[in-house]
């Protein structure tokens, strides 16, 4: 038992240990300036790797029983999050890099950890891996397009770059852990309990990688990086819960969009920046003040969402 205990101690602290990567990072960069390439590749590569090994077919069929909610979630995540950043962008007057990688942060799909958040927050868990997968697999071909509509002002965009690197970074490690698991059950169901451990130390290690390489960039940019990063969230936040509600959809339901909209998956917006803008260092900045910032914001609301008695039946369309 105290095993199990220490053990989700680790995960649950993840916030701290990427503040503390990155503020060794930051104070001493090459503790982890090696980090870079094709490091980070691999290391969100293995991390898809592991969400594939918690899927079954059967999730996938699941899509079908709730199509109206999984429509509305994908269309306001690539729809709210880019625009918003897009907008606070222009509002704070950021420098190009660090407007495109808020953009590119933006349009990036939920991360795994909505689903905890989720979880504690009384929202729909299964709605909201379901969410998670779709916007994942789905963002391979939305989110190139989106990105190079509003980031193309700034720096020239190849969209095919953008798409190729989520193939090869997302769509085959994720359908190669989804076949292991239908043809190896057993032998999967015993690996994947260690997959979220090895995706907090990848997400760890890609953070520092990140703040390393851009540890001056952070310092002349910090408040406003922070400010941004703070808004877009918060935005995620709130506008995912209210535009559901708009749409008459049930308190459970509005949570789980309202979460995985606030959630982005940071770790996926600094290997895309580092992989397709390898002259522009700012573009993968943004990222790290995000990954610490979504967490934090979206702990403080789920623990106000689960104080807070649901009235309401759940009711899928």
């Amino acid at each position: 038992m105290g095993a199990t205990k220490n053990e989700s101690l680790f995960l649950n602290l993840y916030p701290v240990w990427i503040i503390l990567s990155s503020l060794i990072a930051f104070l001493y960069p090459p503790a982890l300036m090696w980090f870079t390439g094709n490091f980070m590749v691999v290391g969100l590569s293995i991390v898809m790797l592991g969400m594939g090994f918690t899927l079954k077919v059967n999730d996938f069929k699941q899509l079908l029983k709730m199509p109206g909610s999984v429509v509305l979630g994908f269309v306001i995540m690539y729809s709210v999050m880019p625009i918003s950043a897009w907008t606070i962008a222009k509002f704070l007057n950021l420098e190009p890099g660090l407007a495109v990688g808020l953009i590119l942060l933006g349009c990036c799909p939920g991360g795994t950890a909505s689903n905890v958040i989720a979880f504690i927050a009384r929202a729909n868990v299964a709605l909201s891996v379901i969410l998670t997968t779709a916007s994942t697999l789905g963002g391979i071909i939305v989110k190139p397009l989106v990105f190079q509509a509003l980031a193309g002002q700034y720096i020239p965009i190849e969209p095919w770059g953008i798409f190729f690197t989520m193939v090869k970074m997302i769509l085959i490690p994720v359908a190669i852990g989804v076949y292991c698991n239908y043809k190896f059950p057993k032998s999967v169901g015993k690996i994947s309990v260690y997959g979220p451990y090895v995706s907090v130390i990848a997400i760890i290690f890609i953070a520092g990688g990140i703040v390393a390489q851009s540890s001056h960039a952070i310092a002349e940019y910090a408040g406003k990086l922070f400010i941004a990063a703070f808004l877009l969230h918060i935005l995620g936040f709130l506008l995912g819960y209210f535009i559901t509600k708009i749409f008459k959809y049930d308190e459970r339901t509005s949570r789980t969009i309202s979460i995985e909209t606030g959630m982005q998956n940071g770790g996926l917006a600094a290997v895309l920046a580092k992989t397709n803008f390898p002259m522009q260092p700012l573009v993968a900045v943004p990222a790290i003040f995000s990954s610490v910032i979504q967490t934090l914001a979206g702990g403080v609301i789920a623990a106000y969402w689960r104080s807070k008695k649901i009235e309401d039946t759940d009711t899928e369309k």
